[in-house]
């Protein structure tokens, strides 16, 4: 098939544009929200192709996937086709909702002319989407090269923006576990965390959009993973830690119930459960390690590629068929 979707999430394009298909990335020359184009700091096939606004209206396109509510008159205007009545779409639901939970609408929600795939189960369950159909397709991850060593005694962590989502992310709470081991916070827009949680230099250190393949091997030199949000859906750096064998210190919270099993680390929701634990991973080695090796069996287990684009796949074709 002849996919069109925009780049918005790294992470999920990166597992998504690993299928057998034909992605068709649109990119305009500011590189901006709606034309970021292929992925400088992911590997992505070469079936991921560029493809300007002006080139789409005759692209052939069998499917487009949207992520944002406005890609819709975005998709129509560029395409001079509209998703859901000229062609099938799927919107990707990648957020928990935001406002009054557990009753917020979906911005999709009451449409006979799409289905919404939820990443994750939770998500699913929150969202009122009305009469819209709606699915889940769970995560999957191109597994990281990088092995776990755990050989710094220093705890990891991966946000992005950590600063303007502060309690969503649970930036909040890094301070406390800065006093047991030092941080490394990894992401996009992490310079300045430190001066703004009033941690000194060598308690926690910025590492700001490093390439995935170069956080992957950082990450594995660390001790542990923490995993702090509040309110955020399943982050694919989670799993991808667990997947190079990391035990995790998570929140219980959203989807991480569902990804973390108890053997993979701690998992709760008393600040001094994961406190506790942390100190134990720091201090204990071979602890560390061995939980580590049930988190990367039960992230290679459930959050796999291949399963990942086998699920897709069947939702691919029954929308594309059921629309013919």
């Amino acid at each position: 098939m002849n996919i069109l979707l925009w780049h918005v999430h790294g992470s999920w394009t990166t597992s998504f544009v690993h299928g057998s298909h034909r992605y068709l990335i649109p990119t305009t020359p500011d590189r901006g929200p709606y034309g970021l184009g292929r992925a400088r700091t992911y590997p992505w096939p070469d079936n991921a192709v560029e493809v300007s606004p002006e080139e789409l209206p005759i692209a052939d396109v069998d499917l487009v996937i949207l992520q944002r509510p406005e890609e819709i008159d975005r998709a129509e205007q560029w395409l001079r086709r509209r998703p859901g009545r000229d062609l099938p779409a799927i919107y990707v639901e990648h957020n928990t909702p935001k406002g009054d939970v557990p009753n917020t609408r979906h911005p999709m929600a009451d449409r006979d002319d799409l289905l919404i795939a939820h990443v994750t189960g939770f998500n699913q369950i929150f969202w009122d989407t009305g009469a819209t159909r709606s699915t889940v397709v769970d995560h999957g991850i191109v597994a990281p090269s990088a092995s776990y060593t755990g050989e710094l005694d220093r705890l990891a962590v991966v946000i992005n923006e950590p600063v303007r989502r502060g309690r969503v992310t649970g930036t909040d709470l890094l301070p406390q576990f800065a006093e047991i081991a030092p941080l490394d916070v990894f992401g996009m827009g992490v310079a300045g965390l430190a001066d703004h949680l009033g941690l000194p230099a060598d308690r926690l250190t910025s590492h700001d959009d490093v390439p995935q393949e170069r956080m992957h091997t950082e990450l594995a030199r660390r001790r542990a993973y923490l995993h702090l949000c509040r309110w955020t859906s399943l982050g694919l750096s989670l799993i991808e830690a667990m997947a190079i064998g990391m035990p995790v210190v998570a929140l219980a919270t959203t989807e991480a119930v569902m990804a973390v099993p108890p053997e993979a680390g701690a998992l709760a929701t008393r600040t001094d459960t994961l406190l506790d634990a942390a100190r134990r991973f720091i201090a204990e080695p071979a602890t560390a390690r061995q939980a580590g090796a049930a988190a990367r069996t039960a992230a290679r287990d459930r959050y796999g590629l291949d399963r990942f684009l086998a699920d897709w796949d069947r939702l691919l074709e029954e929308e594309v068929c059921g629309s013919r």
